[in-house]
C-alpha cells in the first residue's frame, strides 16, 4: 500500500518510527507536509496537490497534526477521506478531541468519568468561581498541548485574576477540579483499533504539577487495572478515535479521563515500554484497507 504520514516534521521521532514500521512491512511510505498542499474541488471531485503534483495514489494516511495547524490539517484529512483514503483518525474526531470542552461534553454523554469541569464564563468570573467551589483548581485554555496553557490556581484570588485576564484577552478556557491525590502523576494509555496496546505512568518533575514528559516529567511502564482499561477504551470509542492516547488520573472517585490526544507522541511510550506502537498502527491500516 501507499501510506502517507501527514507531518510538518519529517525528522521527528514519531514520524520516523511510523515510516520505518511501514517500510518494514513492505509498504511505500512518504511524508506529506500539509503546509505545502493545495486542496481543490475540480469538476465536482476533490483534488489534492502536493506542491505542483497531483496526489492520487494514496491508500491510507496517518495524521500527525500539531495544535497550531489543527484547522487546515483536519480539512486536509477530510479532503483525503473524500478521496477514499483511509485515515487512522478522521477529521471530525481530530477537531472534537482537540477542543477540551467539546471532548468533555462527548465523554460525559458516553458516561466516561471525567473531573468536574466548567466552561469558561466571560460574563461573570466571580459567579463562575462561586458555582465551581473553592480553590485550588485548574484553568486550561481549550487547545493547549504538552502542558502549555494549564494553570494551577491555589487561591480564589489567583483564580479570579487569571480568569479575568483570560476573559479580557478573549481566550477560551475551562475550569477543572484539582485532583490532589494524583500527586502530579497520570496514566497514558495508547489505544489502537479498540485495544490498549501500551500504557505508562507519568510523574511530574519536582516543583511542577504537570506530568508531561516534554516538561521534564518521568515515566515508567505499568499495567492498567481492568477499570482503567475499560475507561480508556470507552473514551476512544466515544470520540471515534482509531488511534489515540488517553490520559487518566487515579483519584478517590476511581479513574478519571483527563484528556484524549488524537496525535499522541510515540517516543516516550515506545521508549518506556519497549512496544513498537508504530507497527500496531500499520497493522491497523492493513486490517481496514487491504
Amino acid at each position: 500500500m501507499n501510506i502517507a504520514v501527514l507531518s510538518r516534521g519529517e525528522n521527528l521521532y514519531s514520524t520516523q518510527s511510523l515510516l520505518k514500521a511501514g517500510m518494514a512491512r513492505n509498504h511505500t511510505m512518504e511524508v506529506i507536509d500539509p503546509t505545502l498542499c493545495t486542496l481543490t474541488v475540480d469538476k465536482g471531485k476533490p483534488v489534492l496537490y502536493y506542491c505542483d503534483e497531483v496526489v492520487d495514489d494514496l491508500h491510507a494516511v496517518i495524521p500527525r497534526i500539531g495544535a497550531s495547524n489543527t484547522y487546515f490539517g483536519a480539512s486536509m484529512v477530510r479532503h483525503l477521506e473524500c478521496m477514499n483514503v483511509f485515515p487512522v483518525v478522521g477529521a471530525e474526531a481530530i477537531l472534537q478531541s482537540r477542543n477540551k470542552w467539546t471532548s468533555f461534553q462527548i465523554l460525559a454523554q458516553a458516561g466516561v468519568p471525567v473531573p468536574k469541569t466548567y466552561q469558561g464564563n466571560t460574563y461573570d468570573a466571580e459567579l463562575l468561581l462561586k458555582l465551581f467551589g473553592k480553590a485550588p483548581l485548574i484553568i486550561k485554555i481549550l487547545q493547549g498541548t504538552h502542558g502549555h496553557g494549564v494553570i494551577l490556581a491555589e487561591t480564589q484570588a489567583s483564580a479570579l485574576s487569571t480568569i479575568e485576564t483570560l476573559n479580557t484577552a478573549k481566550v477560551r478556557y475551562i475550569v477543572q477540579e484539582f485532583i490532589a491525590e494524583s500527586k502530579g502523576s497520570d496514566l497514558r494509555a495508547i489505544v489502537v483499533d479498540g485495544t490498549v496496546v501500551a500504557a505508562m505512568k507519568r510523574s511530574c518533575k519536582e516543583g511542577d504539577f504537570r506530568s508531561n514528559l516534554h516538561r521534564g516529567g518521568s515515566s515508567e511502564i505499568i499495567t492498567l487495572s481492568a477499570q482503567e482499561e475499560q475507561v480508556a477504551l470507552k473514551a476512544a470509542k466515544a470520540l471515534r478515535l482509531g488511534v489515540c492516547g488517553v490520559d487518566i488520573l487515579q483519584s478517590k472517585q476511581g479513574p478519571l479521563v483527563l484528556e484524549v490526544n488524537s496525535t499522541p507522541g510515540l517516543e516516550g511510550i515506545e521508549t518506556t515500554t519497549g512496544i513498537n506502537i508504530s507497527e500496531k498502527i500499520i497493522t491497523y491500516i492493513e486490517r481496514n484497507r487491504m
